[in-house]
């Protein structure tokens, strides 16, 4: 099958027939960007790549943008120990630690701009984070929805009449609507995460179409790696969980098929923090979807597994992991921006252990999130705390030195 062929079959696989006009204006977003997109002078992956996750303010010097600071520091200090930097959100934000992203296109003035982040290229690979399930309310994006923009009003999801919305899923406990105040009069929008993160509406092909040509500007701007944020909530379709639904699954497809014809050495990686057999579906069959999945049932089983000193439920996990084919890999880790997921391990620790897990957590002063059940309960989602905590109760009378050589010993399980 040609390459034009393949998207114009994910295309109506999406949206049917009918929407020639938005196809060929992705077409034309490709040509616009083909031949623009060079490649770093290392393409390939494999087991000795190493990744820095960092906030683009994690290392400051006065008078300084933060992003030359950091740029500076890992040239000097880690260019022999990590390869790529997956540089967390640096667009102007309005909350969720960057994850609420009031301009898609710009970086922080706080921070810098994009000559600070194309700085870090000439020794390592990036990652960028694609924050395309949800945008910030304050976005002129929404702000022109609220005050009847003509070009906003498919942007975003509202709910005008009474519909039953108990079997959506829930990673929160917030309510899912929030009610805005537009030009219309008050109306109900789709808000998973929180009500300063509106939920995107890719029933709109006008707006996978601006999102595509987003990501091809990302790669323009130096990023090697796209983090598709939050992927598993793209599509929403009434009576159904909203969740992993086939149209989210075409719609990574469909960007995967764009880079590889406008810049393969891109790879894509889907932060799906769910349990780990849906978590695989990402792979797609090998060689059509994420080309990386996080490993999100590491974290909490090596946390079970020196916690209790068993490691049973870890080693029977891992001789159970299979990879559909060699383009695709796991990105192993044990810390990020955000908790340890519970969900990751359903199913593969029992619920007494995972109950464990978070009595541990509080334990030892750290949080928990929680989200929302069908049936109105809430059931924990993430435990909130440093994993050198949350494996050594700092509480103990124990040497400093047993609580390193636990953590090391969690790193080398990792790896």
């Amino acid at each position: 099958m040609g390459s034009q062929t393949r998207l114009q079959a994910l295309w109506q696989g999406i949206y049917g027939y009918g929407q020639e006009e938005a196809f060929e204006a992705l077409l034309a977003t490709l040509r616009a960007y083909k031949g623009k997109i060079p490649p770093p002078p290392r393409t390939d992956l494999d087991q000795s790549d190493v990744l820095l996750i960092t906030y683009p303010d994690q290392v400051q010097e006065a008078n300084q943008p933060p992003l030359h600071t950091l740029s500076q520091f890992c040239q000097r200090h880690l260019a022999e120990l990590v390869t790529v930097i997956h540089l967390l959100p640096f667009y102007p934000w309005s909350s969720d630690d960057g994850f609420s992203v009031i301009d898609y296109r710009q970086v922080d003035p706080r921070y810098g701009d994009w000559t600070h982040i194309q700085a870090f290229r000439s020794q390592f690979r990036l990652m960028f984070d694609a924050v395309i399930n949800h945008i910030s309310a304050q976005s002129a994006w929404f702000q022109g929805f609220l005050q009847g923009e003509a070009r906003y009003q498919q942007h975003f999801i509202t709910i005008d009449q009474e519909v039953d919305l108990s079997a959506v899923f829930r990673p929160r406990t917030t309510p899912l609507l929030t009610p805005f105040l537009t030009a219309q009069g008050e109306k109900r929008v789709w808000t998973t995460f929180s009500s300063d993160q509106v939920d995107l509406n890719y029933h709109n092909p006008r707006l996978l179409v601006e999102m595509i040509d987003l990501l091809l500007f990302y790669a323009q701007q130096g990023a090697s790696f796209l983090r598709l944020d939050a992927i598993a909530f793209l599509w929403k379709e009434m009576g159904t969980a909203c969740l992993h639904l086939p149209q989210t699954h075409w719609i990574i497809q469909l960007i995967r098929a764009v880079f590889e014809i406008v810049a393969p050495h891109v790879r894509l990686i889907t932060e799906t923090n769910v349990p780990h057999a849906e978590n695989l579906s990402y792979f797609g069959d090998g060689s059509n979807e994420a080309h990386l999945v996080y490993n999100f049932a590491l974290p909490p089983l090596v946390l079970h597994s020196l916690r209790n000193g068993d490691g049973s439920a870890f080693s029977n996990w891992v001789a159970s992991l299979e990879l559909p084919s060699d383009q695709v890999t796991f990105l192993n880790f044990l810390a990020s921006h955000d908790g340890i997921g519970i969900g990751p391990v359903r199913g593969i620790l029992r619920e007494e252990q995972i109950a464990e897990l978070v009595s541990g957590t509080l334990e030892r002063q750290g949080l928990v999130s929680y989200k929302t059940t069908p049936d109105g309960s809430t059931s924990p989602y993430e435990l909130n705390i440093n994993y050198f905590d949350a494996l050594s109760d700092p509480r103990r009378k124990e040497p400093l030195e047993l609580h390193l050589q636990r953590f090391i010993a969690a790193h080398a399980l990792m790896l």
